[in-house]
């Protein structure tokens, strides 16, 4: 049924062929959290599906906002930056936000504006991108009537400043996009035409007179459900709901059975879906939180059912649906993590920890807030003290029927809370709805911006000049014979690949402004193969080989940071070419442009120097870490490193301290015979001179007699 859905068939291919962010929003029981399930198996993008608070994160087999992007709880104060920002990332973590396609945030209608902005700056800042959110594709899945996010006095009087509102769409980035919204429109959890347009005006703030007439005729002050009944009731606060279910145990004269939690790894308390030690009766109400996975499906999330019979190793749940009770096992939840596979870059999802549990809650009570998402039967709902927007519709629309609720107490007009910057948003929905037309446009502005993305030079071209730049300013004197083979790519690269790109970009728009289909487009899609080669056989002619012949030494930390760091994003800009520029034999399709670039945008470790095979003798080649281009003495090199490293550990310094890298290559290069020469060398000093140059001319003395001068 949900498979022709055409609001669903038309949120698969806003996700699967455009750029475009999507807000997927629809009434309670419209199949959103069906979607999202579906969707982690079909979507050719590299997703990751998150959540605002951890019980929404599990349910929808994802993680946290909070703990995946590591924002703190405190409110995130736009152009501040927040304390200890990114210390905590680690290189995996990195990986995966680079490469990312679709970010999935579900129950949208509970994340805070300042917390969407959070998300943004880690975003832009590890994928070095300022558009909105690094560029990623937002899924945003919720409904606005529904519960709205948590903002106490003392965080809005600060938040109030910068947001209009708490909501998510009054977020300072997403406000800076353009984004979609579909609405799912039929409603699979109730069939009643009457209750579903009743619940329709109090989702749409349409309460009048008469519709809370019709509603309060549900209103059974005195009900008493019999213990067998399979009512549940859904309170405002937690404390009630907690109270109600304690009581009710407490009352059941029949011995009380623990079970306790198998909890294996990393699985936090605030994440665990029901009581780690639960306590039960035979007689106990309780619901099922978890859907049968097996063939049987004799139950699902919500479900309320009696326990029959328990003992230490058996438990079974007799519910009015079913002729014989339901054989309780234990099942598993999965805490998820993110990571990239090795060999190949894919993403996967890692199972971190586990909570092994019996799928149960004593359910005589629970509060609306942790009902969002369940269905239930037969429902007792108390709303009387309902303090936030969207608590009266989260509550009525968890049954299915009008006959399975009873109002304990009647619902009045100033119970159902409204806001107006929701209904606000709402109103303009409509106009970001797309149709067939705006679609195809969308479409075929992502082709293209992907195309001229994977013939766009400007970045590569940029970290090439950033590594000239270095090399120059710090290493022209250490490292001249390197630093001549970058000017000398830049040029190159210049002339070839950058002059050549403006060119070709010319020709593509003109191939492209000429057709309505451009991926279908035979002539097109031919000259992109050969535009591919052609950049292709450029980039691994000038440029691929220049990060191996890279092996600079310093002793400056500060220095070899920036140098350390260009270096890796040189690598990254090289190989998000190559991987690209490979991935188009057939012409140019945005699925595997994406694949290619998400794969070549992960580092497999940090830069590190390449390391040579040591040696005794010149003869022999090479001794050690250092490129020997701009060495002309390599033997006289090591004995210098040598002598220096001894005296560094006897005197437990630093090695630098002894005497610089550049000093050291200054020796080996220049071969000073007296002091005079000595201190004409850069690194060297009168100190030094005084404390070691005796050392360091007998040194060069003996590398003279026994290899002779040149």
């Amino acid at each position: 049924m949900m498979e022709t859905n055409p609001q669903i068939e038309l949120a698969n291919r806003i996700l699967k062929y455009t750029g475009t962010h999507l807000f997927l929003t629809g009434k309670a029981g419209t199949g959103k959290t069906t979607f999202l399930h579906n969707l982690r198996t079909r979507s050719p993008k590299r997703m990751v599906v998150t959540a605002p608070t951890g019980v929404a994160a599990i349910n929808a087999g994802g993680v946290t906002l909070h703990s995946f992007f590591q924002l703190g709880f405190a409110p995130f104060i736009p152009g501040i930056k927040p304390a200890n920002e990114f210390f905590h990332f680690r290189r995996d973590k990195i990986n995966i936000i680079r490469s990312l396609d679709l970010l999935v945030i579900d129950e949208i209608s509970m994340v805070r504006a300042d917390l969407l902005d959070g998300v943004d700056y880690v975003l832009r800042h590890f994928r070095r991108n300022e558009l909105p959110f690094g560029g990623v594709q937002l899924l945003m899945i919720g409904d606005m009537q529904q519960l709205a996010p948590v903002a106490k006095d003392d965080e809005w009087s600060l938040l109030s400043k910068y947001y209009d509102s708490p909501f998510f769409f009054h977020s300072q980035a997403l406000q800076k996009t353009t984004y979609l919204c579909v609405e799912l429109k039929t409603v699979y959890r109730q069939t009643d035409d009457t209750f579903i347009n009743l619940l329709n005006r109090i989702r749409d703030n349409k309460v009048d007179t008469a519709l809370l007439q019709e509603l309060n005729k549900r209103h059974q002050p005195d009900f008493v459900p019999d213990d067998e009944a399979g009512y549940i009731r859904l309170t405002t606060h937690n404390a009630s709901a907690q109270r109600i279910n304690d009581n009710k145990l407490s009352t059941i004269n029949h011995a009380c059975f623990v079970y306790e939690a198998e909890i294996t790894g990393e699985f936090p308390e605030y994440l665990f879906p029901t009581d780690d030690k639960l306590r039960l009766k035979k007689g106990t109400q309780v619901m099922f939180i978890k859907n049968d996975l097996s063939p049987a499906k004799r139950f699902y999330n919500g479900k309320i059912g009696v326990v029959t019979h328990l003992d230490d190793h058996r438990i079974e749940v007799q519910t009015k649906d079913d002729i014989t009770p339901i054989h309780v096992e234990k099942v598993v939840w999965s805490n998820i993590n993110y990571t990239i596979d090795p060999v190949s870059k894919e993403l996967k999802e890692e199972e971190t920890g586990s909570f092994k549990q019996v799928p149960l809650k004593t359910a005589w009570a629970i509060t609306v807030h942790k009902s969002q998402g369940l269905t239930f039967d037969k429902a007792i709902i108390d709303a009387k003290a309902s303090f936030a927007h969207g608590q009266v519709y989260v509550a009525l629309s968890r049954c299915r029927t009008l006959e399975g609720l009873i109002l304990s107490t009647p619902i009045t007009a100033s119970a159902v809370i409204s806001s107006d910057a929701v209904d606000a948003f709402i109103r303009s929905t409509d106009e970001k709805y797309p149709d067939e037309q705006t679609f195809q446009k969308l479409r075929k502005d992502y082709f293209v911006e992907m195309l001229f993305e994977q013939f766009t030079f400007t970045e590569l071209k940029s970290k090439l000049n950033t590594m000239c730049w270095l090399l120059n300013e710090f290493f022209r004197n250490l490292y001249p014979e390197l630093l001549s083979q970058y000017r000398q790519a830049e040029t190159n690269f210049r002339n070839d690949v950058f002059n050549v790109s403006e060119q070709f970009h010319l020709q593509l728009e003109q191939l492209v402004s000429r057709t309505e289909s451009p991926e279908e487009d035979t002539f097109l899609q031919e000259r992109i193969k050969k535009g591919a080669s052609y950049f292709l056989e450029k980039i691994n002619l000038i440029v691929s080989g220049l990060p191996d012949k890279t092996i600079i030494e310093t002793d400056n930390r500060e220095v070899k940071k920036r140098i350390n760091e260009a270096l890796s994003l040189f690598q990254m800009q090289i190989r998000q070419k190559q991987e690209t520029l490979q991935a188009c034999p057939n012409g140019f399709s945005t699925p595997a442009y994406l694949e290619a670039k998400s794969k070549a945008s992960i580092e497999d470790e940090a830069p590190k120097q390449k390391k040579k095979s040591k040696t005794k003798s010149l003869k022999e080649g090479p001794i050690d870490i250092v490129d020997y281009e701009d060495i002309r003495h390599p033997e006289l090199y090591e004995q210098l490193r040598s002598w220096r490293k001894q005296l560094a550990v006897q005197q437990n310094v630093p090695a630098y301290v002894i005497l610089t890298q550049m000093a050291l290559i200054g020796i080996s290069n220049l071969l000073p015979l007296d002091e005079h020469q000595l201190l004409n060398i850069r690194g060297i000093g009168k100190k030094t001179l005084s404390l070691y140059g005796e050392d360091i001319l007998k040194i060069v003395h003996e590398y003279i007699s026994e290899f002779g001068y040149d």
